[in-house]
């Protein structure tokens, strides 16, 4: 526990901690005039560095680019790859685990080691990789990397150490899954294949024992060739030679046949009897055209033929489509018996795998479901209902329906916004699902002890808001909003207007939303803003419309003025703000008084609508079209439930509307905010001349020279990229609509662009700089709060916090009527403020803090449904609850702490003497993207993301460096544009077009992160083998037993060449270990089960070969007595 004391009296401008914003005018003293001033700050701050680390604690969404499929029929899991070489490992709902080659090669292929707690998996840089599953976070226990080989495909029977693995070569290598070293044991193409064969018959692209014998391989190369190996006899048993390539091979389950998929669209079935030609060949979508020939079809990828006890087998295949239908869509075939049922998909198939009861390849399959693995989803298919019906999936897969705009988190929400929402969205899900349960059902979940609600907020390219439940590390959809019915549907328009609409018009650009009183505003791509209140009933509703002409039309003094060295240049008359004109509610309008036509993008319904439950359109606020340009998009966003205002800014102003009377407040240039005081010479890029403005909000009594001083102090290089970044994190270029596509992303015009770039370039030391100088400065952050809005001011009142890309920090007070009659029906009026904070960079966010360092939120009004039936005896009103910093003033007199954080720097000062008592220089080399005031282990500190990367924290109010991480290195504007840190020490962001990420930088959390994840494996019995009688098995095959450790074995194979493959060991032994010693089942006792498992399947086998003996012995001597009945008889008597 530390101290900071800091002793306030006769403080300074020269101090190293004084404000830049002391008086120069009047004294010389930062101490304020009329309020008292504390003798002393007495802060504990209680967070130290060990409370921090930084880990990932869980990834949701759909897989990225997916590759691979894998099901463990027994332990019931999962297994996604995807090109960037994750693994997703999927169980019952909560049960989700998530893995990360470090090479980032794609995965392949994925092999469960069934019932055993392990996978392996094989990667497009012919590396194969062991993961243990037995602990929560899995690890890679041994890797193999192939040198002179490029691995095609692998299998590994059930059952069994030793995996097949097939190289592009056509060879067939051997490893041992429990050392993972190569075998002697090889497999040579040209041994495959007849000498007398002229051609290569191309890589290996299938492998399989066959059911009937474990010691037959089937082995499929690409050109058309199958052969069945002998791995006795080292010999092929027959060798097949087909025109078509072969995509895949599937075994009946007897043994005695396989049918394969071809290139040209058909399907062959071979009789191992006659393995000359196939027994049947069909081409189940080509038709037979009038000249008597088959059409041409598109190559089947995928064949899988499973049986059934009670019906015919099913044969499930995806592609094989005619090529006469363009524009077709991908579909999964399934053919039973004569019916066939073709289910069209979305997205392209990637793979698909059908679920069987059995895990044996030698019983009766009977398939239950079909898991479809698709570019964009994942889906199951119910195959018990002749219908076919999907399961609906309990994952979030669906993040992604339309492209991720912007997130927002919130950590410890009202516990009754959860319910509300869910109840509401429940209603709206669809149907027709199967009926059955999840078939997916692996692994154990708990809810843990350290759960508390979550939510997560996305928004989307097609204006849709969607809210999830994110507690517990888990993510379930409760609510989705769409906010495109707002407007009416856009048509096509003509001129200039319809060249500039974006292809996503609605899209989500921010979001503001506040949990207590449900308040929710979303600003969109269009420049428009929408205020939404939450109601449990329906209503008929008109939603209001007010616009707002936000334009920069001021111009600036392109040289120095013989003004610039007097600081008081004005008197306090000319600073009173611009009024603007009440604007009630009105339709879009397409023309406007005294400027060009112009059309706006979108058009708000004006006729009263019915709303269902949930959340309903209040108020539409649409900046308007200036000469036929559009307007700027809105860079900053903030709404106060309990103020009843909504503020929001842009690269030209800001402006303050009042919800609650429907009309605009406020509405001024950023120049015209600071008046006579602005410290900078800009350069207008306006074509409006003669317009100068000569008031604003602000009050001249700060020193000209040291915020010139200050601002000479930032760096003037290495802004190519960050200029780049800001403009597409101030909505220039949002998004990617589809991240396959390699169009550049859209803007809305070359001005626009270029509004974008503010001023970089900082330095005054010469007038080019001066000239050269963007007079566009962006309204950065906004935020609500009771404070002092002058120095003189001895009580706190409601004031607005406005920064600026320039780094300035603007204080505007205000005077809302507290009654709530007046509040309807008196206008909020808006003073001076004497408050201009400095800082280097843009402008990031606010946070307050009492004397005793603690976090003062927002005053807000409690939630009360509109629509709800009103008491005539009991009218309703509003509940405000506040925050103010004025409940400590008996101890610590008046004042609080104001955080201020930039892109470069994060200050402390002190109100209402506006004096900086802490200073910290984040970074030099980079700047910050994210800061955020976060609750961390009962404490607060300042949150921050940096484009280098690194992840930091830093103390309050003294601005310690606690944690700096190099966490991530900024690789993609998708990952800037969705960072976002909350409460309780977590953060996410968007790996992917498709995930979402969640890390934590608590300590406490990383500590209980393997409580709160779900276990993988749990010690399930294998299954027993189906009875298949005695005569069936004595004649049906498996006579003879298959050792493979006496084929495969070094004792017998020799050892592989060293320069084939080279053994990786990997870190999963040693944090296997460390996790089962703080696990609640250790290592030691898995072992156990291990053992157990292993002896009970011994006491079986002694079981069955007793129970065969017994049958044996009963056999002979009923074959005795029935000879000895038979002895003397003659042929005519039996």
């Amino acid at each position: 526990m530390r101290k900071f004391r800091k002793v306030l009296d006769g403080l300074t401008t020269s101090s190293p901690g004084a404000t830049l914003g002391s008086p120069s005018c009047s004294s010389g003293a930062g101490t304020p005039t009329a309020a008292p001033t504390p003798k002393e700050i007495d802060v504990q701050e209680t967070l130290v560095s060990e409370n921090f680390q930084l880990c990932k604690t869980v990834r949701h969404g759909f897989p990225y680019q997916p590759t691979a499929l894998a099901f463990d029929p027994v332990q019931k899991i999962l297994a996604v790859g995807s090109r960037s070489g994750g693994v997703r490992i999927l169980g019952r709902p909560g049960v989700d685990s998530f893995c990360q080659h470090e090479s980032g090669a794609a995965v392949l292929q994925l092999q469960f080691l069934i019932n055993e707690g392990a996978l392996v998996t094989a990667c497009a840089d012919d590396t194969l990789h062991l993961w243990n599953l037995r602990q929560r976070r899995p690890a890679i226990l041994h890797s193999l990397k192939f040198n002179r080989e490029r691995i095609t495909f692998c299998h590994l029977p059930f059952q069994s150490k030793w995996l097949y693995v097939g190289t592009e070569r056509g060879n067939t290598h051997i490893v041992n899954i429990e050392s993972f070293i190569l075998s002697g044991y090889v497999i040579m193409w040209n041994k495959a294949i007849e000498l007398s064969t002229k051609t290569h018959p191309g890589p290996v692209v299938h492998l399989s024992d066959s059911p009937k014998d474990e010691g037959k391989l089937l082995i499929g190369f690409e050109s058309g060739t199958i052969v069945q190996w002998d791995l006795r006899g080292k010999k092929a048993d027959f060798r097949i030679y087909y025109d078509e390539a072969i995509h895949s091979v599937g075994w009946h389950h007897e043994g005695k046949q396989f049918m394969c998929s071809h290139s040209d669209g058909s399907l062959t079935l071979w009789n191992l009897r006659n393995t000359t030609k196939p027994f049947q060949v069909t081409f189940p979508h080509g038709k037979v055209q009038k000249d008597g020939r088959k059409e041409s079809c598109k190559p089947i990828l995928k064949v899988e033929y499973k049986t059934t006890r009670t019906s015919e087998p099913f044969v499930i295949f995806s592609g094989g489509l005619s090529y006469d239908k363009a524009g077709r869509r991908p579909t999964l075939t399934i053919m039973h018996g004569k019916a066939i049922t073709v289910l069209e998909m979305d997205y392209p198939i990637v793979e698909f795998m059908a679920l069987c009861e059995t895990p044996y390849n030698n019983e009766v399959q009977e398939p239950y479901a079909v898991v479809v693995l698709l570019e964009k989803d994942l889906i199951v298919v119910d195959l018990t209902q002749s219908s076919f019906p999907v399961f609906e999936n309990p994952y979030p897969m669906d993040i992604h329906e339309s492209p991720v705009t912007c997130t927002a988190y919130f950590a410890d929400c009202p516990p009754d916004i959860i319910p509300a929402l869910y109840s509401i969205g429940a209603k709206h899900k669809k149907t027709g699902y199967s009926q059955k349960e999840w078939p997916i059902t692996g692994g154990t979940w708990t809810l843990g002890s350290h759960a508390y609600p979550e939510i997560i907020i996305t928004g989307h390219a097609d204006g849709t808001i969607k809210f999830w439940d994110a507690s517990a590390i888990t993510l379930q959809m409760l609510y989705k909003l769409k906010t495109s019915k707002v407007f009416e549907k856009p048509k096509p328009g003509e001129g200039r207007a319809a060249e500039l609409v974006e292809e996503d018009p609605f899209a989500v650009q921010m979001v503001s939303w506040c949990p207590q009183s449900r308040m929710f505003c979303v600003v969109g791509i269009s420049a428009h803003i929408i205020l939404y209140h939450f109601s449990k009933y329906e209503a008929n509703t008109q939603t209001v419309l007010l616009e707002v002409r936000l334009q920069c039309e001021s111009e600036d003094v392109i040289s120095p003025s013989e003004n610039e060295n007097d600081p008081c240049i004005s008197e306090s008359g000319s600073h009173s703000p611009q009024p603007y004109p009440r604007q009630p509610a009105s339709p879009v309008s397409g023309t406007t008084e005294g400027i060009k036509p112009s059309i706006p993008c979108l058009k708000v319904k004006d006729k009263t609508v019915r709303v269902p439950p949930g959340y309903q359109a209040e108020l539409v606020i649409q900046l308007q079209w200036i000469d036929g340009e559009p307007p700027q998009q809105i860079t900053s966003l903030d709404i106060n439930s309990a103020y009843g205002l909504l503020a929001f800014g842009n690269c030209n102003g800001l402006a303050v509307v009042d919800y609650l009377q429907k009309t605009v407040l406020l509405c001024m240039s950023t120049l015209d905010l600071y008046g006579a005081s602005d410290p900078y010479q800009r350069l207008t890029r306006s074509p409006r001349r003669h317009r100068q403005s000569t008031s604003g909000l602000t009050e001249l009594s700060d020193n000209q020279q040291s915020i010139d001083m200050e601002r000479s102090k930032s760096p003037t290089s290495g802004y190519a990229s960050r200029r780049a970044m800001l403009q597409q994190l101030h909505g220039v270029t949002m998004y990617s609509h589809d991240e396959h596509h390699t169009t550049a992303p859209y803007c809305w015009t070359e001005r626009a662009t270029e509004s974008r770039e503010n001023s970089f370039s900082r330095s005054r030391s010469s007038s080019v700089s001066s000239i050269d100088r963007d007079t566009k400065e962006a309204i950065t952050t906004l935020q609500f709060g009771e404070s002092y809005g002058r120095k003189s001011d001895a009580l706190t009142t409601p004031c607005l916090w406005v920064g600026t890309s320039l780094g300035v920090g603007l204080l505007i007070p205000m005077s809302i009527p507290t009654d709530q009659e007046e509040r309807m029906e008196e206008p909020v009026t808006f003073g001076p403020s004497g408050a201009v904070l400095m800082l280097k960079g843009s402008v990031l966010c606010f946070a307050f803090l009492d004397c005793m360092g603690t976090l003062i939120q927002s005053p807000y009004e409690a939630w009360r449904d509109i629509n709800a039936a009103e008491d005539p005896d009991r009218p309703r009103k509003r509940k405000l609850v506040h925050f103010s910093p004025e409940s400590s003033q008996e101890t610590y007199g008046d004042g609080h702490l104001a955080v201020v954080c930039s892109e470069r720097q994060a200050k402390v000062f002190l109100m209402p003497s506006q004096s900086c008592l802490f200073v910290h220089n984040i970074t030099e080399s980079s700047f910050v993207l994210r800061a955020d005031v976060v609750s961390v282990s009962n404490s607060v500190c300042l949150a921050c993301f940096c484009a280098n990367g690194h992840v930091m924290t830093l103390s309050l109010p003294s601005l310690r460096p606690l944690m700096d991480v190099s966490y991530l290195p900024l690789t993609d504007m998708r990952i800037a544009r969705t960072f976002c840190f909350t409460n309780g020490g977590q953060a996410l962001y968007l790996s992917s077009p498709t995930e979402i990420q969640r890390i934590t930088y608590s300590q406490e959390m990383c500590d209980n992160l393997q409580e709160m994840l779900g276990e993988l494996f749990i010690p399930i019995e294998t299954p027993e083998v189906q009875n298949r009688g005695f005569l069936k098995g004595f004649f049906g095959g498996n006579a003879h037993t298959f050792d493979r450790e006496e084929l495969f074995g070094e004792a017998a194979a020799g050892k592989a060449s060293r320069s084939l493959a080279q053994h990786i060991p990997g870190q999963g032994g040693m944090e296997g270990m460390k996790v089962a010693a703080g696990g609640a089942v250790g290592e030691l006792a898995r072992a156990r089960i291990a053992l157990d498992e292993r002896g009970q399947r011994l006491g079986e086998l002694e079981e069955r070969t007793a129970l065969m003996m017994t049958s044996a012995e009963v056999f002979s001597k009923h074959a005795h007595e029935l000879m000895l009945k038979c002895k003397d008889k003659k042929w005519y008597q039996l």
